[in-house]
């Protein structure tokens, strides 16, 4: 008489199928699942990043530096900045640079916030937005992959490099570490790879995220502030012209796009704490739906077989 009343009250608290044992319409299947947020674990996720950035930086290097062709763009853009009316990067570049305090920080700024906001941002959404981390994490990730593509059908010299421009290599005229493209380390890396402009859209990504997840206004608002600033110090620095940022931002509409039709939703549109789907989570539930009906069989032993006094 013990069996059936375990049974529904089994039942009853809590229906949970052993992992694997869910029949082909229950069970999800693969492509569903890798398209649901779930919690990032840290080893995957700092393992992820590393192998990323190597390839992209082993990627964006091995495309060959097409010096002519970099050239030639180079003056096709600037022609066509001053058609449009836009063509001030010299100017601001001349006017920032005579002040060297100002200009030195461009150039450390340059070098450093590129990487340091970005990976900070991604530490905050591990840490404050699970749910929303991974595909906004994807985001970042297509626009850098998509750049990799423009690095190599679209090579282009930076300002500082055109042939007969007046601009002023920053880095080089102040003896500042402040562009691996510049200096002792311009070997390092390839100096015709400035459309699209990264720094652009990695600022530009970091400084929405922060706009749409922050809940300080005053943070908020330093989120927008840092692709604007990001803006200035690359053509005060005369890394970039005007339309390299524009190429930056296109790359990371696209991101933004892959995301969207991946996950069926913007990033920030996402639960910020998504549940325990693993299937750790479902061998817990089911232990712990073991022990209650345990517990209610061991109960129903001790009132049909009460203890001799």
């Amino acid at each position: 008489m013990g069996d059936p009343t375990v049974t529904t009250s089994l039942e009853d608290r809590e229906n949970v199928a052993l992992p694997g044992s869910g029949t082909a319409s229950t069970r999800p299947g693969l492509l569903r699942r890798l398209r649901t947020p779930r919690r990032p674990r840290l080893w995957f996720e700092i393992l992820l990043i590393a192998v990323s950035y190597w390839t992209y930086s082993l990627i964006r290097n091995a495309v060959p530096e097409q010096r002519g062709q970099a050239l030639r763009n180079a003056d096709w853009i600037w022609r066509m900045e001053h058609h449009l009316g836009i063509a001030v990067e010299e100017s601001v570049n001349h006017a920032v640079n005579s002040v060297t305090w100002l200009i030195v920080g461009m150039n450390y700024y340059y070098a450093t916030l590129h990487f340091i906001v970005t990976l900070g941002v991604l530490v905050w959404l591990f840490r404050s937005h699970p749910g929303r981390y991974a595909a906004t994490r994807l985001v970042l990730f297509a626009t850098t992959g998509v750049a990799l593509v423009g690095y190599y059908l679209y090579p282009l010299a930076p300002p500082r490099l055109m042939n007969g421009g007046h601009f002023v290599d920053t880095v080089m005229v102040h003896q500042t570490w402040g562009s691996m493209a510049s200096g002792d380390l311009k070997n390092m890396s390839n100096q015709y790879a400035a459309m699209p402009s990264m720094h652009i859209g990695w600022s530009l990504w970091c400084g929405l995220t922060i706009f749409a997840l922050a809940k300080v206004p005053w943070v908020r608002v330093l989120g927008l502030l840092y692709p604007a600033a990001t803006l200035l110090v690359i053509v005060s620095t005369a890394n970039h012209f005007w339309l390299d940022a524009v190429g930056g931002m296109l790359c990371l509409a696209f991101g933004f796009t892959v995301a969207r039709l991946w996950y069926g939703a913007l990033p920030y549109e996402l639960p910020k704490v998504v549940p325990e789907t693993s299937d750790s989570g479902i061998r817990k539930n089911f232990a712990r739906v073991c022990r209650s009906g345990r517990a209610v069989f061991d109960a129903r032993v001790t009132e049909g077989h009460p203890r001799e006094r």
